[in-house]
């Protein structure tokens, strides 16, 4: 089910503001673009895949999760499954007898929908270290700091018991309760959601889709819970879930967080334009009404603020009241630029300028005691090949073959699905960047001949832990 499609021009969107936006999009200091998504008036006007990003792969959008948790949760509540003003509790009786902190007992479905649940501050680790195995009841053994609805604390248990609710509630996964409601109805294809060593979908974080399936989640928001003329999700939910319910401001410490400081809603964020799904290092649902837009984002991206500010700068002035004549050149510019995107690849000569003896079959071990980035990691093997030079990673005693190939991304999808690039700066240095395809994350990894040091950065620290194997999306 493929979105409508137009020209930027027909839809009152001009072109060279696009193209701005990709100009300082791609020179702005921390931040790595990975795909964009331009929607007006209900129809795709721009879209583009920084290669060897694709546009049907599934990515890791970190707390875009949330958004959906909270649409499953809007679902329940049409469906008269869950009531916003019960409490947490009553979702879980098994657990009555030992929650007795007054605040805990007050805790309402409506609370935690909000990020209001009363704690002051993050409570995960907490919340595990209570109960690793039931997060859900770490999470009410904390007793809240102050009463439930009066403080706003970023806080995943919060949305982890919301998940939950749901999860109980209606016997199913998240993903299999929202496939036939929203997932479907939407034309959003496969998706993939970590789980906790309970066996629940995180809700919080983890959920792996296509940028598209961001674009539409922000389009059905846009049309106040209509698709194509079929109602999914009540009116009265979307205008709930994408107010302010909860005021941020000065909440968290990040220096310059204007579009932070906003209010929240039902696992929305408010801006200063619209309102938006959030997920860490720059995934984006952005939500336009002023605009009659959408436009989805995918990133790694250190300066979040940063990247919201260029779509402010660039993007919204590039909407228009009327569709925009005259711009046939910038129109044309736009669709070859956006056919053309691709990420810089990693410099390096294929096989070493010299001293290529050397490095048949040399062996590297982490420098200073150990890569403090990815742990698992304890060595690295260079050895030609008949396809090209290899570097083969050790972690936690499994391999990882990487191969660099020549001038650009070599892109494998087993073990997991990477993209390489990278080679020789000198006969004493290899450096070899490691895109893993499924997620926002690059890794560095360098070997020195002289002193046989293995060397690994993370441009952007995956949040679900360094695991190398694990940063893919869950089968």
């Amino acid at each position: 089910m493929t979105l409508p499609q137009s020209t930027p021009g027909a839809q009152g969107v001009d072109a060279s503001g696009v193209l701005a936006f990709l100009d300082a999009v791609e020179t702005a200091p921390g931040i790595e673009p990975h795909s964009l998504m331009v929607l007006r008036h209900g129809h795709l006007v721009a879209a583009g895949w920084w290669a060897p990003y694709t546009p049907e792969r599934r990515h890791l959008l970190y707390s875009v999760s949330k958004s959906f948790t909270a649409t499953a949760a809007g679902l329940a509540v049409d469906e008269g499954l869950v009531r916003l003003d019960d409490p947490v509790l009553s979702y879980f009786p098994e657990l009555d007898a030992e929650i007795t902190d007054p605040r805990s007992r007050a805790l309402r479905v409506r609370h935690v929908a909000a990020m209001a649940s009363g704690h002051t501050g993050e409570t995960l680790d907490r919340a595990r270290a209570l109960d690793p195995g039931n997060p859900v009841r770490g999470f009410l053994l904390l007793p809240p700091d102050q009463d439930p609805g009066t403080v706003f604390a970023y806080n995943q248990p919060a949305t982890y018991a919301l998940a939950a609710i749901v999860q109980r509630v209606t016997g199913q996964s998240l993903t299999a309760y929202l496939r036939p409601r929203l997932l479907d109805p939407l034309g959003i294809g496969d998706v993939a959601w970590l789980r906790d060593r309970s066996g629940r979908e995180l809700g919080f974080s983890g959920l792996h889709a296509p940028t598209d399936a961001l674009a539409r989640l922000g389009l059905l928001h846009l049309n106040r819970g209509e698709w194509r003329g079929r109602r999914l999700l009540s009116e009265q939910w979307v205008a709930e879930a994408t107010r302010e319910h909860i005021a941020t401001a000065g909440a968290m410490d990040d220096g310059d967080r204007q579009d932070w400081d906003l209010g929240y809603g039902f696992q929305f964020w408010r801006s200063r334009h619209g309102y938006r799904a959030d997920g860490a290092y720059g995934q984006f649902a952005l939500v336009l009404p002023e605009h009659d837009a959408v436009v989805a984002l995918t990133a790694a991206a250190a300066d979040t603020q940063g990247l919201l500010r260029l779509v402010w700068d660039h993007l919204l002035p590039a909407f228009r009241p009327a569709p925009v004549a005259g711009r046939e050149d910038a129109e044309a510019a736009l669709a070859e630029r956006l056919d053309r995107l691709a990420l810089p690849a990693a410099p390096g000569k294929p096989a070493p300028p010299e001293r290529a003896d050397a490095w048949s079959g040399a062996a590297f071990t982490p420098g200073d005691g150990g890569c403090a980035d990815v742990p698992g990691l304890t060595g690295a093997v260079v050895a030609p090949g008949p396809e090209g030079w290899t570097v083969t990673l050790t972690e936690a005693g499994r391999p990882l073959e990487l191969r660099p190939g020549s001038g650009g991304w070599s892109v494998t999808e087993t073990p997991l699905p990477l993209a390489v690039s990278g080679g020789w700066s000198d006969g004493d240095r290899l450096a070899v960047d490691v895109v893993f395809l499924e997620t926002p994350h690059r890794l560095r990894v360098t070997c020195t001949l002289s002193d046989g040091a293995l060397g690994a950065r993370w441009d952007t620290t995956p949040l679900h832990g360094p695991s190398l194997h694990r940063l893919r999306a869950p089968s």
